[in-house]
C-alpha cells in the first residue's frame, strides 16, 4: 500500500471520467465501481463512458470523454497504443490520466501520455498461472493458451505463458488462440468443441488471459462428456470475475485464477490522480500477484466472490486525502 507520510489531501471541484473498454468484463467495471466510490470519498465528480468492446467504440469513447473536459480520466483496459493518438490529444490539453491495464508494464509511461499504469506484473502473473499448471499435472500438462492480441497487456501475458510451459520438458502447448474477449460468448463455444476433436486427451489445461472464456467453455465440456474436476481444467492469468470464484469453489471446470484487487486498484487511480494535480510523482505501488485456488478461495473477500485485500486501503486513502 501507499505510504501513509504521501499526504497530498484532497483537491476539491475535480472532474473524473472513466473511460472503460467494455463494461461487460468485469475487470474494467469493477475498477469503474471503485473508481467512483473513491471520487465520492474524496467529493470528486465522476463519470463512466463504456467502449463497448470496439475499437471504434472505444475511439468514441474517449472523444466523448475529452469533449467534456475533465481533469482527470481512468482508462479501464483501454490500450495505449491502439488510442495513442486520443491519449496524446487529452495530455496535451491538459487531462491528467491513469491507465488500468493500458499497457503491458506498471507504472508511469509519460511517452504515451499516461501519468501511471496500474496492474500487477503480466509477467509474475504468467509466471503463477503456469507453475499451478506444471505442478498439478506433474510435468505433463497439455495445453492450450487463449488471448487476445487487440490488448498489449494480454499478448505480454500469453507470451510469458507460452514461454514458460515450453520450458517444461514434459509440458506440450497445443496452440496459441487468438479470440477477441468482445466476441467472446460467440466465438468460445464452437472454438472449444474444435479444439475438443483436434487434439482430445491431449487437452488438458486451458490457459486464459481473462476469466471471460470460461463463462462460455463449461457447457461444451459438459457436452462432451467432461466432469467439472477434470481432465480438462482451465486457469486465468488475470481478472478474478465473481463467476469465476464460484466456478472454482464449485470445482466446476475452473481451478483457477490469478485475481486483480480491482477495488484497491480503482481507489489507488484515484490517489494517482490525486498525486497528478498535485504535482507529486505517482507512487509506485504495484499490487502483488494473488492466486485463488480452491484452498485459500474463502480468504481476503472470497466469501464475496472477489478478491479485496484485508489491508484498510480505504481508510488509508481517506486519511492521506484528509477526509472522514
Amino acid at each position: 500500500m501507499v505510504r501513509p507520510d504521501h499526504r497530498t489531501g484532497g483537491p476539491k471541484n475535480k472532474t473524473i471520467v472513466f473511460v472503460s473498454a467494455d463494461q461487460r468484463d468485469s475487470g474494467p467495471r469493477g475498477v469503474a465501481q471503485a473508481v467512483q466510490q473513491a471520487a465520492k470519498a474524496i467529493g470528486w465528480t465522476y463519470r463512466v463512458i463504456d467502449g463497448q468492446g470496439s475499437i471504434s467504440g472505444r475511439s468514441a469513447a474517449l472523444n466523448q470523454a475529452i469533449a467534456l473536459k475533465p481533469d482527470g480520466l481512468v482508462l479501464g483496459s483501454v490500450d495505449a497504443k491502439e488510442q495513442s493518438a486520443l491519449i496524446q490529444q487529452a495530455a496535451s490539453s491538459g487531462i491528467k490520466i491513469v491507465g488500468w491495464h493500458s499497457s503491458a508494464k506498471p507504472g508511469p509511461a509519460p511517452q504515451q501520455g499516461i501519468f501511471t499504469n496500474l496492474t500487477t506484473d503480466p509477467l509474475d502473473v504468467a509466471k503463477a498461472a503456469v507453475m499451478y499448471v506444471i505442478a498439478q499435472s506433474n510435468g505433463k500438462a497439455g495445453v492450450v493458451i487463449m488471448t487476445d492480441s487487440t490488448y498489449e497487456v494480454a499478448t505480454a501475458k500469453a507470451d510469458a505463458m507460452a514461454a514458460l510451459v515450453k520450458q517444461c520438458s514434459g509440458c506440450q502447448l497445443l496452440k496459441i488462440e487468438d479470440t477477441p474477449l468482445s466476441d467472446t460468448a460467440a466465438r468460445i463455444p464452437q472454438l472449444s468443441a474444435t479444439l475438443l476433436q483436434r487434439y482430445g486427451a491431449k487437452w488438458t489445461w486451458a490457459l486464459t488471459i481473462n476469466d471471460m472464456p470460461f463463462d462460455f467453455m463449461s457447457p461444451t465440456l459438459q457436452q462432451a462428456g467432461y466432469k467439472g474436476t477434470g481432465p480438462l481444467l482451465g486457469v486465468s492469468a488475470g481478472n478474478g470475475s465473481e463467476s469465476a470464484f464460484q466456478r472454482i469453489r464449485n470445482n466446476d471446470y475452473q481451478a483457477a485464477t490469478v485475481a486483480e484487487p480491482v477495488s484497491q486498484q480503482g481507489w489507488q487511480a484515484v490517489d494517482e490522480l490525486n498525486r497528478a494535480f498535485a504535482g507529486a510523482p505517482a507512487t509506485g505501488y504495484t499490487s502483488p500477484v494473488h492466486l485463488v485456488t480452491h484452498a485459500n478461495i474463502g480468504l481476503e473477500g472470497g466469501k464475496d466472490n472477489v478478491y479485496d485485500p484485508d489491508n484498510r486501503y480505504r481508510d488509508i486513502y481517506r486519511q492521506i486525502w484528509k477526509t472522514k
